[in-house]
């Protein structure tokens, strides 16, 4: 696979499927501030493998340039950075091998954005890893990764199940008065500028703020804490469209997942919901169209159907002769 982008069509990737009914799957993301120090990359794959995650979005990877690499524990990571040679920003995609054999793309949109598709026999998987602005940039930066991720949720073909995951660095806030179709009630903190950006990218692409919609105790919804320890916030969000909402079991994050960041592990349980389909539906009622080969029966329907004349009698008589 080149580093831009390219569609995998081999057998395997046609055959494996990704998401099933009744099989849960785990996809989560994490910044863990940096990959580009010696020994962090196998930290991180550590934690991957201790919960059990399928997929993990990485965020504030901060290797440069982009490409594909299979790890040396049967992993495959994605990778995404700056291209001047600053170790700053980058995001990554890790993956178990069967979900690499599911792979059908891949393409970077900067030192912010990647997507993934995957395949399934049911519906399509579309990963959006992002790591967004934070709540002190300036207006300009936010506008234009509001503007590419926009751009990047345009290309997914509308019946895929889409997740829009990474770290926001937005507040949603506790009030959810008119946006409970993008959000549920479950939110701490006050909402902050980024918060209203992503309510208002969710109102537009029918996306729900997954992380809102279950109950946990607070230190289960937190997913930043401040140097001081002082402040916690919940700015790692999982998204997912409004079609596929009922696919999402639950979203929560773990503090014991460590690799010396001062960010959580946030992982959602996926098991694919599909419409029942309709069974024991009677058949339509059968009309015997012979029956209108005889005169005295459709002279009786026109009648009954308030046509203006009836068909004249065969011969010629009328109702006066005897």
């Amino acid at each position: 696979m080149t580093a831009v982008s390219q569609a995998l069509q081999g057998v395997d990737t046609l055959r494996v499927v990704s998401l099933k009914p009744k099989e849960k799957t785990k996809i989560a993301c994490w910044n863990v501030r940096t990959l580009y120090q010696t020994g962090k990359l196998s930290q991180v794959v550590r934690e991957f493998q201790n919960y059990g995650l399928d997929i993990l979005g990485v965020c504030e990877a901060r290797w440069t340039g982009s490409g594909q690499r299979a790890l040396a524990s049967r992993h495959t990571i994605l990778y995404l950075g700056r291209l001047d040679g600053h170790h700053m920003e980058g995001v990554a995609l890790i993956m178990t091998r069967e979900k690499e054999r599911t792979l059908i793309e891949w393409k970077p949109s900067g030192p912010r954005l990647l997507k993934a598709r995957f395949n399934s026999k049911y519906t399509k998987l579309t990963v959006i890893v992002c790591y967004a602005p934070t709540e002190d940039a300036e207006e300009a930066d936010k506008d234009a990764f509001y503007d590419q991720l926009q751009a990047v949720t345009d290309e997914v073909p509308t019946h895929d199940l889409v997740l829009v995951l990474g770290d926001l660095n937005a507040k949603p806030g506790k009030n959810n008065i008119g946006r409970d179709h993008v959000m549920g009630k479950h939110v701490i903190g006050t909402i902050n500028d980024n918060g209203e950006r992503l309510c208002h990218f969710c109102e537009e692409n029918n996306m729900v703020i997954g992380g809102t919609l279950f109950q946990h105790r607070d230190i289960h919804k937190t997913t930043w804490t401040s140097p001081s320890g002082t402040t916690k916030s919940q700015i790692d969000h999982i998204l997912i469209n409004g079609k596929w909402r009922s696919s999402l079991q639950d979203v929560r994050a773990y503090r014991g997942a460590d690799v010396a960041s001062d960010h959580n592990l946030l992982v959602a349980v996926l098991s694919l919901k599909l419409r029942r389909a309709r069974r024991n539906q009677g058949r339509g009622h059968q009309f015997d169209s012979n029956k209108l080969k005889d005169d005295r029966i459709s002279l009786k329907t026109r009648l009954k159907t308030g046509a203006e004349e009836p068909l004249p009698n065969p011969g010629g008589r009328t109702g006066d002769e005897h």
